[in-house]
């Protein structure tokens, strides 16, 4: 397989505090790959720092062979990566179609400022819009709720709203920081089987998740943080009976069916 991401030597410091220690690992185009580990091992702050956030403390990305070192978060997103954030962040106000609509002009910024101004040929342009959002609130499975405000969702649909506007973007790689947080069991299973769905469209996901039956069973390859470094990494099998997984990670708990 080919690495869309390239991820070497990252570390990354807060005021003496090693947040991210010497990582490097690559992620395959198409893939899903999963980062978990405990509360504070470091899998935000790496989110952050690929989707330009935060900056490294040094280390380098590779996004398609190209550094993604010092890029704004609207440079790494024009460049087709996309994320969903660990608390929600929505338009609240606006409907759910229209926050998803925004994530589709976000794609070019004409079409954005064309959005915003009512420019000529705004018309084509938003009825194509239009219908490629309510695409992917079908996807997410919230399409009945298209019409309502944002902020009226539940918790559990307000986080497949979030991750159907970052699709909108028709990004590469798309970056999910624990989309089933909040979600039943019911809900919980549509999200797995609509991750695993963009995989086959040949959508890179990144996954941050702690719902590890989730995580088994979607994942084709695991990197398991804590305190900032790596762990282990490998296939769902391989890192589940790893033991030093199980000590800074699983517990006592088999994750696995």
């Amino acid at each position: 397989m080919t690495a869309l991401l390239q991820i070497e030597g990252l570390n990354k410091r807060f005021s003496g505090v090693q947040a991210i220690s010497n990582l490097s690992f690559n992620v395959n185009k198409g893939t899903v790959t999963a980062v978990i580990g405990p509360n504070g091992a470091g899998k935000t702050t790496l989110i952050n720092m690929i989707t330009g956030f935060l900056r490294p403390t040094s280390g380098e990305i590779r996004y398609e062979g190209k550094s993604l070192n010092g890029l704004k978060p609207n440079q790494v997103a024009a460049k087709g990566i996309a994320r969903t954030f660990q608390t929600v962040e929505l338009f609240g106000s606006m409907s759910v179609l229209e926050n998803v609509m925004l994530g589709g002009y976000l794609k070019s910024r004409k079409g954005l400022i064309s959005a915003a101004f009512r420019l000529p040929g705004i018309s084509k342009e938003e009825g194509r819009t239009r219908d490629a959002a309510m695409s992917w609130l079908e996807s997410v499975g919230i399409k009945k709720h298209a019409h309502a405000t944002a902020a009226n969702l539940p918790l559990g649909e307000q986080k497949l709203l979030e991750v159907a506007r970052a699709l909108a973007a028709e990004p590469r790689l798309v970056l999910l920081d624990e989309p089933a947080a909040g979600l039943n069991e019911a809900e919980t299973k549509k999200a797995a089987a609509m991750i695993q769905g963009l995989s086959e469209q040949g959508i890179t996901v990144i996954l941050v998740e702690h719902d590890m039956k989730m995580v088994m069973r979607i994942s084709d390859e695991i990197l398991v943080l804590n305190y900032g470094a790596k762990v282990a990494e490998g296939p769902p099998a391989t890192v589940r009976k790893d033991p030093r997984v199980i000590k800074a990670y699983l517990g006592d708990e088999d994750s696995g069916s």
